[in-house]
Order: structure tokens, then C-alpha cells, then sequence
């Protein structure tokens, strides 16, 4: 979807009140100078209170019937059971039935006291959270919905990061730092209009996001279809085929030959130099671990090594047109990273370099690896520690098919023409996809702030 179309979506085809445009907003008649930089001029009618003033320390005892909550950034607070769900992934569980842990009412807010994770988490649950809470409920009249806006509103957080080192280290907030930073009191019916206004225009923009997302998850589809399809079956369909004798890999193009990754490519391993040989660091030769494997060309990494690390330990170079894959980790459980190096690089003992033989093209060997991930994937399995691990002497004698050279050449050059038309789409999509987050970031900011009125929207009539 173009800018153009979501500027239209946005506004709503008759282009009334519904969009999200700021300038579609008018200000409040009049204001004054709130006193607190990171609010502004604030319309004339709202109060200004610190935050101990509207939200009081809860301290009760957990009752045994409490369920157990957690605070996610993405999802608030929400049940143990239902953050190991969204998150697909083990939460640690504390034991209850301490004086520590402390009672929580839906509506309440808590801070994390062992990490921040930008802004004060909302709960829409009755339960008791651990000690690494602290618990905030309204002391005085409030719309619980403006405050779950509020406080995690862009301006708020950079309040809340600014008014302390420990945030910026991303270490802990107290109660007494959030106490300190003053807040607005708007009149309980505009705190509920805002509220109401956000949850409507959020709701459309968080739709137009997702359809954003769903066209790059398509697309990504998309372009890996296109890889597995150049790479196992040529790129003209009107070649004679014949039967792989491989169940995975069908059909290929008749005059392809029958080989096994071992007789294309030789392998190097990697190693880590000693960390406690200052002169084996921060030299000028890329050290390549699986953290640097999210491009599809690697000429640098985010650690160095020099050539006395190269001469004195178990990581050598790996020459210019290697194929690097990631062989242990967990990202083997949804993906096999891999890259094709432009320049000599070394290498961490979690990673192998395959090197072409020699009628192999190197551009021509990375996108057949990234053709077969599916395939590749199916012969991870996990080792004694529970990491994810690709066997070497499994994955060598995996049989394929391949072209001749020149159509190795061919294919890689014609399926790069291919890729740039997919890739332009993605990124448009993604571009668009953060406009619409920093115009929704923006839309929150204006009406938490009341830099727009909008005491008089009414949610347009569905049709």
C-alpha cells in the first residue's frame, strides 16, 4: 500500500474528522503554561499534579486465590500462563505465599523494579504480581484508559528516562522517581473523550499496520519461493525434467547433474581467540559470529581480531566468496542464516565456511543455500546442552542437483532482477508500515498532551 493510499485510508474517504491527519485537529480555545517541559502549554482547564498525588504505593498482601501476573511491554500486565502463550517461551515463576508479593486490582498499574521497559505496565487482570513490582493505584477521580495512553506516551517516556541515570544504564525506576515527575489532570469527561478517541483511531491504524505486515510476511514468502524454485528447478520452463530420486527436491531440469554438498564445497570451521590475549582483539580482521548473520553479504563484523589471534589460535581466514552458515544456536529453530563473504573474514566456532569447489559460483552457492532452508532446517537437531545444532557429517551428504557454471551465472543474475523487484516492494511496505507507527506515536502524544481537542468527536457511523 502507498503513502498516498494510507494518507487516504487515514482520513477516511470523506475525508472528515475520522482521520488521523494532526492538522484535521483543532486546538483548545485556550491554555497556559503548564510549568513542565516535556508538557508544554496545556489547555487552561487541566491540572498539573505530581505523579505521588494521582497514584498512591499499594501495598496489600497478595491473597492465596490470586493468580500470578506479569509485566510485558507489548501486552501489560497480564496471567503467567497467558505470557508463556504469547511469548512462546518458559517464565520463570515465582513461589507465592511471602508477605513480598502484593494484591493487584484490574485497573491498577505497576513499575518494574528490576528492568524498565518504556513506560508504566496497565493490568486489565485481578491477581498478585512479585516483588519486582511496585504497584500504583489512583488516589484521585480518573479514566484508567487516558493514563494507559499517558504513560506510555513518547513525551512521558522521555520524561520518565530523563529523570534518571539508572534508566538510561536501562537499570530500575522507583515509586519516589515516578512520584516526582508531575502529570497532567485533565476534567474526568475529556480524560474519557481522549481515551475514547485514541481507542478508535489506534484501532485503525493498528489495522492498516497489520495489513502492512501481512503484505511483507507475503512478500518474504514470496521472494523465498522464488529462490528455492531458481536454484531446484532453473528458470525455464520449457527444459526437459527428470526425477531427482530425492523425495524433498521432485523434479529437476534433465541435464542438471546428481551430487552431494561435500563434492561442491570444502569446509572450514571457526574458534574463538583467547579473551584473556589483549593482543588477539580489536584488530582489523572481521571476527564473524551468528549475531552478525542478518545480511546476505558480509565484509565486516561487529568484533575484531588481529593477525597474531589468526597465527595463534583455531580460527583462520576464510577466503573472499565463502558461503558462511550458522551451524549451532538457537535461531535454528525458525532459520539457517546464511552470507556470502566479500573479503577474508574469520569465524566463531558456531559457524562453518563452506568454500566452492571449483565450477561453483560462489553468488550461485549462497542463494542455493537459502533456497533449501526449508530442507536444511529438517536436519537440525539438539545436542546435550538443548541448543540447536546442524550436524556437519549429515548436512555434507545431503543429495542435490545443480547446473553447469554458466547457467549457475545465468540463474544468479536474472534471479537478482527478480529479487530487486520483491525487495523494492518490501521496503516499500516496511517504510510505510513506520509511518503509520510514528503518525500513530504522534496522534497519542497531541491527545494525551491536549495539544488537540477532541471533546467533541464522535465515532463515525459504521456502515
Amino acid at each position: 500500500m502507498s503513502s498516498v493510499q494510507m494518507d487516504s485510508r487515514l482520513r477516511g474517504n470523506d475525508g472528515g474528522e475520522s482521520g488521523v491527519v494532526m492538522g484535521r485537529y483543532t486546538a483548545y480555545p485556550e491554555y497556559k503554561d503548564s510549568g513542565v517541559e516535556w508538557l508544554g502549554e496545556v489547555p487552561a482547564a487541566w491540572s498539573i499534579f505530581s505523579g505521588k498525588r494521582i497514584f498512591k504505593n499499594a501495598r496489600r498482601q497478595a491473597l492465596p486465590s490470586d493468580p500470578q501476573l506479569a509485566a510485558s511491554q507489548k501486552y501489560g500486565v497480564i496471567p503467567q500462563n497467558l505470557m508463556m502463550e504469547l511469548n512462546d517461551s518458559k517464565v520463570m515463576l515465582a513461589l507465592k505465599g511471602t508477605e513480598s508479593f502484593r494484591h493487584i486490582e484490574k485497573n491498577n498499574f505497576v513499575i518494574s523494579l528490576r528492568s524498565f521497559e518504556g513506560g508504566i505496565e496497565h493490568s486489565a487482570y485481578v491477581g498478585c504480581v512479585s516483588p519486582a513490582y511496585t504497584v500504583l493505584s489512583a488516589s484521585k477521580v480518573v479514566f484508567y484508559r487516558y493514563y494507559k495512553y499517558l504513560l506510555k506516551s513518547a513525551p512521558y517516556i522521555s520524561a520518565l528516562q530523563a529523570s534518571t541515570d539508572s534508566l538510561r544504564d536501562g537499570k530500575s525506576i522507583t515509586y519516589e522517581q515516578f512520584g516526582e515527575i508531575l502529570l497532567p489532570l485533565p476534567d474526568h469527561t475529556d480524560q474519557a473523550s481522549i481515551a475514547n478517541f485514541l481507542d478508535h483511531e489506534t484501532a485503525k491504524i493498528d489495522t492498516l499496520i497489520e495489513e502492512q505486515q501481512s503484505l511483507i510476511r507475503l512478500l518474504k514468502e514470496k521472494r523465498q519461493a522464488v529462490i528455492s524454485h531458481a536454484v531446484t528447478k532453473g528458470l525455464n520452463p520449457q527444459a526437459p525434467m527428470k526425477d531427482s530420486g530425492v523425495e524433498w527436491l521432485g523434479e529437476v531440469p534433465e541435464h542438471w547433474r546428481n551430487t552431494e554438498i561435500r563434492y561442491i564445497t570444502s569446509q572450514m570451521g571457526g574458534g574463538t581467540p583467547s579473551k584473556e590475549r589483549l593482543d588477539f582483539w580489536n584488530g582489523n580482521i572481521p571476527w564473524v559470529s551468528p549475531k552478525d548473520m542478518k545480511v546476505d553479504y558480509i565484509e565486516d563484523a561487529q568484533d575484531k581480531i588481529t593477525h597474531q589471534a589468526v597465527l595463534e589460535s583455531s580460527t583462520k581466514l576464510i577466503p573472499e566468496g565463502s558461503v558462511l552458515i550458522v551451524v549451532r544456536g538457537m535461531i535454528l529453530v525458525h532459520s539457517v542464516p546464511v552470507a556470502l563473504t566479500q573479503k577474508s573474514v574469520t569465524i566463531n566456532q558456531d559457524m562453518k565456511a563452506l568454500i566452492p569447489a571449483k565450477g561453483i559460483d560462489g553468488e550461485f552457492l549462497l542463494f542455493f543455500m537459502k533456497g533449501l532452508r526449508h530442507f536444511v532446517l529438517d536436519l537440525v537437531e539438539e545436542s546435550a546442552h538443548g541448543t540447536k545444532c546442524l550436524r556437519s557429517e549429515v548436512f555434507e551428504r545431503m543429495k542435490i542437483a545443480i547446473p553447469e557454471y554458466e547457467e549457475q551465472v545465468e540463474i544468479v543474475a536474472l534471479l537478482k532482477e527478480r529479487l530487486n523487484i520483491i525487495d523494492s516492494l518490501i521496503d516499500d511496505a516496511q517504510e510505510g508500515t513506520v509511518l503509520l507507527q510514528e503518525r500513530r506515536t504522534a496522534l497519542i502524544s497531541a491527545a494525551v498532551t491536549g495539544k488537540i481537542d477532541v471533546r467533541h468527536w464522535v465515532a463515525p457511523a459504521e456502515i
